[in-house]
C-alpha cells in the first residue's frame, strides 16, 4: 500500500517537476530568432569595421542607427512609414476580401471555377511587378497605381488558399450536420468556414509581407514618399547611411506586420489544435 501511496505521488509530482523545463524550453525557443538577429547584427558591425569594405559600402551600425534617430526626431521616418503602410493596407485589405470572395465563389459555382482557375494557374507564377508600366499609363504616377499593382500580386494566395481551405473541408462533417437538420447557413458559420479558416489565414499571413514588398518596389520606380521613396532619393544623392536606415526600417515594419498577423491568427483560431502545439513548444 505505501508502495502504491509513492507511485501516485511521484506520479502527481511528475508534471510540477516537467513545468519549468517546458517554460525553459519555450523561451528559448522564442529567443532564437532574436538571437539570430543578434548575431547579423553582431557580423554587419565586424564586416563594416574590417578592411574588406569602406564606411560608403557598409555604414556602421552606430551610424546608421544616428540617421535612423534623425529621421525619428524630424517626424520623417513616421510620416513615409505612413504612406507606406497606407497602399500597403488598403491594397492587402481589398485583395483579402476580393480573394477570399472569389475562392468562395470558384468552390461554389462552376462557370466562375471554369473562367477563373486557368487565369489564377497562369497568372500566379508571373512578376506582376512587370506591369507597373502598364498600371502607370493606366492611373498615372499617383497611390492608385501603386494600390492597384498591390492588389494584381496579393489576391492570388488568397484566391488559391481560399479555394484549397473550402474543398478541404471534410465532407462527412457536412452531411452529418444535415443529417442532423442544420441549415445551410449554420453549416456554412459552423462546419465550413471554422474548417476552411487557418487555411485561409495561411492565405493572408502570405499576401501580407507581399503587399508591402510589392508597395516598396513601387515607391522605389516612381519616387516620391513612403520608406521606398525615401530610399531612391537617398541613393540618387549618394547618402549611403539613409540608405541602410531605410532598408533597416523596412526590415522593421515588415516583422511588426508579420508578427501581428500571427498574432491575428493565434487569437482566431484560439480553438484550432495548432494553438495547442504552439503553447506545447
Amino acid at each position: 500500500m505505501a508502495d502504491v501511496d509513492r507511485t501516485v505521488a511521484y506520479d502527481m509530482a511528475a508534471p510540477q517537476r516537467a513545468a519549468p523545463a517546458i517554460r525553459v524550453r519555450a523561451l528559448v525557443t522564442a529567443a532564437v530568432p532574436y538571437l539570430m538577429i543578434v548575431l547579423v547584427l553582431a557580423l554587419w558591425e565586424a564586416f563594416a569595421h574590417s578592411s574588406f569594405v569602406t564606411p560608403f559600402m557598409l555604414p556602421s551600425i552606430e551610424t546608421v542607427a544616428q540617421k535612423i534617430g534623425a529621421d525619428i526626431w524630424s517626424g520623417d521616418v513616421f510620416v513615409n512609414l505612413a504612406a507606406t503602410l497606407y497602399r500597403t493596407l488598403v491594397g492587402f485589405g481589398i485583395a483579402a476580401v476580393a480573394g477570399v470572395a472569389l475562392g468562395i465563389l470558384m468552390v461554389h459555382v462552376r462557370a466562375v471555377d471554369w473562367f477563373f482557375d486557368p487565369l489564377i494557374s497562369a497568372g500566379f507564377p508571373v512578376p506582376k511587378v512587370a506591369l507597373l508600366p502598364v498600371f502607370i499609363l493606366w492611373f498615372g504616377l499617383y497611390d492608385l497605381s501603386k494600390i492597384m499593382l498591390i492588389i494584381a500580386n496579393a489576391i492570388f494566395p488568397v484566391v488559391t488558399a481560399t479555394a484549397l481551405g473550402l474543398r478541404g473541408v471534410d465532407h462527412h462533417l457536412i452531411w452529418s450536420a444535415r443529417s442532423l437538420g442544420a441549415s445551410e447557413r449554420r453549416v456554412a458559420w459552423e462546419i465550413v468556414v471554422p474548417a476552411a479558416l487557418p487555411q485561409i489565414l495561411t492565405g493572408l499571413q502570405v499576401a501580407l509581407p507581399i503587399s508591402l514588398i510589392v508597395a516598396i518596389v513601387s515607391e522605389i520606380v516612381m519616387s516620391g514618399d513612403g520608406l521606398g521613396g525615401a530610399m531612391i532619393e537617398a541613393a540618387r544623392a549618394l547618402d549611403s547611411p539613409s540608405v541602410f536606415a531605410g532598408i533597416v526600417e523596412i526590415a522593421i515594419a515588415g516583422f511588426c506586420l508579420i508578427k501581428g498577423m500571427e498574432l491575428i491568427r493565434r487569437r482566431l483560431l484560439v480553438w484550432h489544435g495548432e494553438s495547442t502545439i504552439n503553447v506545447m513548444q
